[in-house]
């Protein structure tokens, strides 16, 4: 059974993300699917209903809040994730299930049918979503993630890079995608996530203290940078 997880996150400097970087990767196991040491590209299409009910909610300040989203990895197609984020404060839960591309263009599509021949319960709670609120496609959110691993405490930490909007399309699998970055450069994105503590030789390498935590959501900050993009 899956659980809430604690995830703390922080917006550091160049200086403060280059020094940072090289303590963790001494004491902490660089991410299996990183290509290189910078990491590994995410590309997420993030849905929300016509009233952006998720944005909304987030920049409210809700406690309680949700959002489901469509992943793939270094503009792969051999890994699509369905993924729904739950947050409770500062506690996280993560479910995830595969699709196939097919699957993926029969979203796209708004064919969505098949989600209930599926076993998970998510496939399920996504269709009643998507047909219920009127969900739809509303922004890709591409970042360069570096993940740091530990077994003790179940600890992630990740520096998140580059974060930017597909300007010209809501396809995943765009062939000529044009993004724009939404930070000032070189804004790094850094988040602590663990399960029940986080261990101090840990806590004291990243000097957490130092660092002024923020509410960070890359869907908020991209959604609104598309909006302004657009004028919308």
């Amino acid at each position: 059974m899956k659980r809430f997880r604690h995830e703390l996150k922080y917006f550091i400097n160049e200086k403060d993300y280059a020094s940072l970087r090289d303590k963790v990767a001494t004491i902490l196991t660089q991410d299996k699917h990183s290509v290189t040491r910078d990491g590994y590209l995410i590309r997420s299409l993030y849905f929300d209903n016509v009233y952006d009910h998720d944005l909304i909610q987030k920049n409210s300040g809700i406690f309680r809040r949700k959002k489901f989203r469509i992943r793939t990895y270094n503009y792969s197609e051999d890994v699509i994730k369905l993924e729904k984020k739950s947050r409770q404060g500062e506690y996280i839960l993560k479910s995830s299930v595969p699709i196939t591309r097919g699957e993926y263009e029969q979203i796209l599509d708004w064919e969505y049918d098949f989600l209930l021949e599926k076993e998970e319960p998510l496939y399920h709670e996504f269709y009643t979503y998507l047909t219920s609120t009127v969900m739809r496609p509303r922004v890709i959110v591409d970042y360069v993630r570096e993940a740091y691993i530990g077994s003790l405490g179940n600890v992630r930490i990740t520096f998140d890079k580059e974060l930017s909007f597909v300007t010209n399309s809501i396809d995943l699998f765009e062939p000529s995608p044009v993004s724009e970055e939404v930070l000032d450069y070189p804004k790094t994105i850094l988040e602590v996530k663990y399960d029940e503590f986080l261990p101090d030789y840990i806590r004291q390498v990243l000097q957490l203290d130092a660092h002024q935590r923020s509410s960070i959501s890359k869907y908020v900050h991209c959604r609104m940078a598309s909006i302004r993009y657009h004028g919308l």
